[in-house]
């Protein structure tokens, strides 16, 4: 354990002073500024308000993905992000770098202890330490930024795949900025610590205090965390080059432009003198205008002739397809041609269209027979590669589908209803006049004849009622 003391998250404190009194010279002076410069740059970056907006971005992403996205790759990359952060947290490398500004002398005590000759800086022990945590740091960091650079691969395959588009665009932007900020905390770490190596030796020479016994310093950061890290330490900044590139050429552009100007100024041009022209005014026209009106026939034609080809070709390969595997693959490059062609309402038929043609594919491949459902496909196929006039009624909208069936149950219901209602008065108004026959005498006063007259006009009357409900119907529309 003693070997990998610097990757613990809490490091012993030594239990020493903390600060002790050396000889201060010049040369501990510079090294004591440097050592702070370096500090107060890491320090900045761990307490920037940009890097804990986006922690708190990762927190938020990871509360809200948690039930839905559990098994998901780019989740647990994420999560391992947040693992990393959560470490550099609780190891509290900011705090001991504020102590080490606390503990260093600042510019006024420097400057009364470069004239004393001497002057209170951190103790080895102290220096010692901080130099673990500043190595556990930079360890972590590079950790951090494996971690993140994973989770962002993993995002952007999803993206490729067109799955959750908004959501990793804002992860990948939330990643991309996490790596920038803990690529410069990792930087920072890297300049901070050989200014700390070189303050631990002059204050080991004048006052020797060893802390660690089973582990020694390392004295190059590269070294330490591997090649991969050190390609990353090393590598500079572009936009400076470029930068300097952009003004030399800048600063020769001016030049030149002034050269310019200072050769017209001493030329003196004649206005009066009439200027010769190669171009002759009285040019015909017609050539140019007829091989215009050509080239624009030429490339109008067979765009159109190109349309048309590929849609007979389509129909025909539709009539000679012998099952839905065969138009599966017909309609998804027809689907593609469409889309490049941006013939946006055939693309949406055929779409609906294969979606019917792969389930009808299942119910193919497990054995039943479709031949009757191929043939109707094909009509739909042939009708949705050119949408003219009715559609079929399987490549209707199904809200249109239910109006229509609704509209027409009801016309037959409500038919149905006045007809036997007519029915139902018609048998009452026979019923009534047989009792009235039976109850009057035969001799009420009406003949034979009148009594055969009215049975007669009997089954007319129901005639009639039936007559006036197709009326009533038909005016309203029904």
């Amino acid at each position: 354990m003693a070997a990998e003391l610097w990757n613990r998250v809490n490091i012993p404190f030594p239990s020493a002073v903390s600060s002790v009194r050396v000889h201060f010279r010049q040369t501990t002076d510079v090294s004591v500024k440097t050592l702070l410069v370096e500090n107060e740059k890491v320090l900045r970056l761990l307490r920037s308000e940009l890097l804990q907006t986006e922690v708190r971005v990762l927190y938020e992403l990871l509360y809200i993905l948690n039930n839905s996205f559990r098994g998901n790759k780019t989740y647990k990359g994420l999560q391992q992000a947040e693992q990393c952060i959560n470490r550099l947290k609780s190891m509290k490398l900011d705090v001991a770098l504020q102590e080490l500004t606390d503990l260093c002398p600042n510019r006024i005590q420097r400057g009364l202890s470069v004239k004393a000759g001497e002057g209170d800086v951190p103790s080895q022990p102290f220096l010692e330490w901080l130099s673990l945590k500043v190595l556990g740091g930079a360890q972590l960091m590079s950790c951090t930024l494996s971690r993140c650079s994973r989770a962002f691969i993993l995002s952007k395959q999803q993206m490729k795949c067109d799955e959750f588009i908004i959501l990793n665009m804002v992860i990948t932007s939330m990643l991309s900025r996490l790596w920038v900020i803990f690529r410069g905390i990792l930087v920072g770490l890297s300049a901070l610590y050989p200014k700390l190596l070189k303050l631990l030796r002059e204050v080991a020479d004048t006052q020797p205090m060893p802390f660690l016994k089973d582990f020694s310093l390392p004295a190059d950061m590269t070294q330490f965390l591997g090649p991969s890290v050190a390609s990353l330490l090393t590598k500079k900044s572009a936009h400076v080059p470029h930068a300097k590139e952009h003004k030399e050429k800048r600063r020769k552009k001016s030049s030149a432009e002034v050269k310019n100007q200072a050769q017209t100024r001493k030329v003196k041009e004649d206005l009066g003198v009439a200027i010769e022209r190669g171009t002759v005014l009285d040019t015909d026209l017609k050539p140019f205008l007829m091989a215009f009106k050509n080239f624009t026939k030429d490339k109008s034609v067979p765009r159109w002739k190109k349309k048309s080809g590929k849609m007979q070709k389509f129909k025909k390969q539709m009539r000679e397809a012998t099952s839905f595997t065969d138009m599966d693959t017909r309609l998804e490059e027809m689907i593609v041609w469409c889309k490049s062609k941006k013939m946006k309402k055939e693309k949406r038929l055929l779409t609906f269209l294969r979606l019917k043609c792969q389930r009808m594919k299942c119910l193919e491949g497990e054995g039943y027979n479709v031949q009757r459902k191929l043939q109707t496909f094909r009509q739909e196929a042939r009708w949705a590669s050119s949408p003219r006039g009715s559609a079929p009624r399987s490549c209707r909208s199904s809200a249109a589908t239910w109006r229509n069936v609704h509209l027409r149950t009801r016309f037959h219901s409500l038919r149905s209803r006045f007809r036997s209602a007519a029915a139902r008065a018609g048998v009452k108004k026979k019923r009534r006049k047989r009792q009235r026959e039976k109850t009057e005498p035969s001799a009420s006063g009406l003949s034979a004849d009148d009594q055969r007259n009215r049975t007669t006009n009997k089954p007319t009357s129901r005639t009639a009622d039936c007559d006036d409900i197709d009326d009533i119907f038909a005016s309203v529309g029904l």
